[in-house]
């Protein structure tokens, strides 16, 4: 039998045991040793690690066997494993999260099927052969849920199609609703941590990056926040906040990426963070207003809830439905004269019976039941802008900050009235902005009106002396200049950011 060194950086892991392969080995086994580190195989006594899984950010993980188990089962052997670089409070909160994960599967694993069951966790103190120093490794054990995840499949199959996309949402639905009314939150929804069992059904995987709900919000982003920033919503990735939202942020994201085979910084802007994926792939229009709702930048304008979502696609299926029958029974109602159908009769040869559908992703997942509470329609989702649109915001914003701080200082003068004035102004006027309520052949008129009222309105522009209507617009235009040249740069800050991260 072949088994793994769990030790991290062992030069020569893997190992081979002839004995270990008699079928009537005895109980305790004998411990076995690395050849290349002398680290301890057998953990536990009973887990025999037999293969690398895959690394992450934070531990390493194996697939492994349970010589405990009635049936030798297979189970997942995860290592701690944190990045050298951290220090010692990153290491603690580090620690912290992983021990986070075996409490939540314990807790949740046993009450939910779709989500991987907790053996064991616990230390282990090996000693460094290189220099003598005992060192505390800590280890998880799990349920192996064999099976394929789905950024595999999207690789192996190509793009999912509607109704293996409608699957994978009421399947992670009915999971993250129940993860989160245990107060709890994933903070990790991606394809890849999503895997399809050989029974077709999907669970959700990796509960290292949960969050309890009742846990302090952290205000900065390191190396210890956990999220894929493909993925993540933008609150999640600015600043770790997250959450039920943001699952259902990040299943959307996935959803899209699984239906359009394309990554998120195709579909993404880094700018205005809303997604253009509608003309990648024809769905329904109910299915792309659920996608768009649950897909929204400001958290509070998505469904507040994994219930809300499920009672939406209720709703689109009965739409569909309703239409399909609707063009059903407008096609049967068509006159057909006797001769015509005789004849039709006579010369048709007969009909052959369809062909099956090509066979999708997950054709063999069971559709789940979802509850039929009616749903207020989602709104329709607001396009983001374009570089035009958004630089002729930039100049607009500019040109009326400027002529509001000319009419501001010649009435409240250079003071931190008059400087706090233009502020809150140019502040309503940016939040207007962006909410659209001014936008488009608004911001000439308003521009205009702004101009002609301080040009003949003498006290309005005394802070700049004798200055005419030529001064007045010459500072605007300077300003509005300016402030084209501070959005270009922050643009082109945020995309390169969005990019590394």
């Amino acid at each position: 039998m072949q088994l793994h060194c769990t030790r991290p950086k062992c030069p020569s892991p893997v190992n081979h045991f002839s004995d270990l392969d008699d079928p009537n080995l005895s109980h305790p086994l004998a411990q076995k040793y690395c050849s290349a580190c002398r680290m301890e195989l057998i953990l536990r006594g009973r887990y025999l690690p037999v293969s690398l899984l895959g690394k992450g950010g934070f531990g390493t993980a194996f697939l492994a066997k349970d010589f405990d188990s009635p049936t030798q089962r297979r189970c997942v052997v995860k290592l701690f494993q944190p990045p050298v670089t951290l220090n010692p409070s990153q290491l603690a909160t580090a620690q912290r999260l992983f021990n986070q994960e075996a409490i939540v599967l314990e807790r949740l694993g046993l009450q939910h099927s779709q989500i991987p069951n907790l053996y064991a966790y616990f230390p282990l103190l090996v000693t460094n052969p290189l220099n003598n120093q005992s060192e505390e490794l800590f280890y998880l054990v799990q349920e192996y849920v064999e099976g394929e995840d789905l950024e595999k499949l999207l690789d192996r199959r190509g793009k999912f199609s509607e109704l293996d996309i409608t699957k994978v949402l009421t399947a992670m639905l009915d999971v993250l609703g129940f993860v989160h009314k245990n107060d709890a939150i994933h903070r990790d929804v991606k394809p890849s941590n999503i895997i399809q069992g050989q029974d077709g059904k999907l669970s959700l995987l990796d509960f290292g990056a949960v969050k309890e709900v009742t846990t302090p919000t952290v205000g900065q982003r390191g190396p210890t926040t956990i999220c894929s920033p493909d993925y993540a919503p933008p609150e999640q990735i600015m600043s770790g906040a997250v959450d039920q939202t943001s699952d259902l942020y990040a299943l959307a994201a996935t959803c899209v990426v699984l239906l359009t085979n394309k990554e998120s910084n195709q579909l993404r802007s880094p700018i205005s963070n809303r997604w253009d994926w509608q003309s990648s792939v024809q769905v329904s229009t109910e299915l792309v207003q659920v996608l768009d709702r649950m897909l929204q930048p400001n958290p509070g304008d998505r469904f507040p809830n994994a219930a809300a979502v499920m009672d939406a696609l209720t709703q689109s299926r009965l739409s569909t439905a309703s239409r399909k029958g609707a063009a059903v029974a407008s096609s049967s109602a068509q006159p057909v004269s006797a001769s015509t159908a005789q004849s039709t009769s006579k010369s048709s040869p007969p009909s052959s019976p369809p062909s099956s559908p090509p066979s999708s992703p997950l054709s063999s997942v069971a559709g789940s039941a979802v509850p039929s509470s009616p749903v207020v329609p989602a709104s329709a989702p607001v396009q983001p802008l374009s570089l035009r649109r958004f630089l002729g915001n930039a100049a607009f914003a500019g040109v009326e900050g400027g002529l509001l701080a000319i009419a501001c200082l010649s009435t409240l003068g250079t003071t931190l009235i008059g400087g706090g004035a233009w502020l809150a102004m140019l502040v309503v006027l940016v939040a207007l902005q962006f909410r659209r309520v001014i936008e488009g052949t608004d911001l000439f008129i308003i521009a205009g009106l702004t101009l002609g009222i301080i040009v003949f309105f003498r006290p309005l522009h005394s802070f700049v002396a004798e200055g005419g209507w030529v001064t007045i617009a010459v500072i605007a235009l300077m300003a509005g200049g300016a402030m084209v040249i501070v959005a270009i740069i922050f643009r082109l800050i945020f995309s390169l950011l969005s990019r590394i991260m």
